[in-house]
């Protein structure tokens, strides 16, 4: 256990498994209490289950086993009152919020011309406009304290490159950036600092389901993971398959702590080189 971010209150969207799960407990390790808000129920365009209310259960008995608290609710980023509300009452129960982790995302592949409306609407909804939701709801907090703090955005890799198949996830990660960006230059005068992460292939449910194996490895009937795998591994410039999810929590924690006093605007990869692919 360490002290990088003790003290301090850190409000994550996506919080009941994956990467999410992961800052959830990196940032307690390190002494932070933690509002964690998840949907914890399916949308119809995703190919894969999502996370369920024991997740998000798990997630908060991992962050309280650290010795930290957590307030946990069920919350809709696509719903901003329910997203504002969430963060309300958990400021109310553990005192201020400092960092802000916008993580909550979904993937879906098709190609352009054979996408259906819902398809693109569920993730922009989720991926673009639930961000939005999460920062504003945060501002309201982080402003008015005149504590200073720290907005990291999850993007992705295909927020930096051009992204076949599935051109509306990579919309929306490259309108994450621009996010980052204004909100930049609009919060550095409350020296809130403002930056993005970009993940590679990261080994999630988002990515270890059947739909993803079928993506990455389209010339194998029925492909398993470990097909895959190779897949994936040509996707990176380093010669691995994926970067865990600590590797990912790890730069949360860099961007959330007193190290990084000075970074904002700032777009940094965590994606073994694939944005070096051409």
């Amino acid at each position: 256990m360490g002290d990088r971010v003790a003290g301090q209150v850190a409000f994550i969207s996506g919080a009941a498994r994956g990467m999410g799960r992961s800052h959830a407990v990196r940032l307690a390790e390190e002494g932070a209490d933690i509002i964690g808000i998840d949907l914890c129920a399916q949308i119809d365009t995703v190919p894969f289950p999502m996370a369920t209310p024991e997740d998000l259960a798990e997630t908060r008995r991992l962050v309280e086993a650290t010795g930290r608290r957590m307030v946990a609710t069920q919350a809709d980023v696509r719903d901003p009152e329910a997203v504002r509300a969430a963060l309300t009452d958990g400021v109310e129960q553990l005192g201020r919020l400092d960092i802000v982790v916008a993580n909550a995302g979904i993937w879906s592949h098709q190609r352009a011309e054979r996408m259906s409306t819902q398809m693109w609407q569920d993730m922009v909804d989720v991926n673009l406009t639930g961000v939005w939701h999460t920062v504003q709801a945060a501002l309201t907090h982080l402003i008015p304290a005149a504590h200073g703090g720290s907005i990291i955005l999850i993007s992705s890799n295909a927020g930096l490159r051009g992204s076949a198949n599935s051109v509306h996830y990579g919309a929306t990660k490259h309108g994450v950036v621009g996010l980052m960006r204004g909100l930049a230059i609009e919060c550095a005068p409350h020296w809130i600092r403002v930056n993005a992460i970009h993940p590679t292939v990261v080994p999630t449910d988002m990515i270890r389901n059947d739909a993803m194996f079928r993506l990455f490895r389209p010339g194998v009937p029925d492909p398993s993971e470990e097909d895959a795998i190779a897949g994936f591994t040509r996707y990176n410039l380093l010669p691995v398959p994926w970067v865990e999810p600590i590797d990912v929590s790890n730069a949360v924690l860099f961007l959330a702590s007193d190290e990084a006093r000075y970074i904002t605007s700032v777009s940094l990869p965590v994606d073994a080189g694939s944005t070096q692919r051409g």
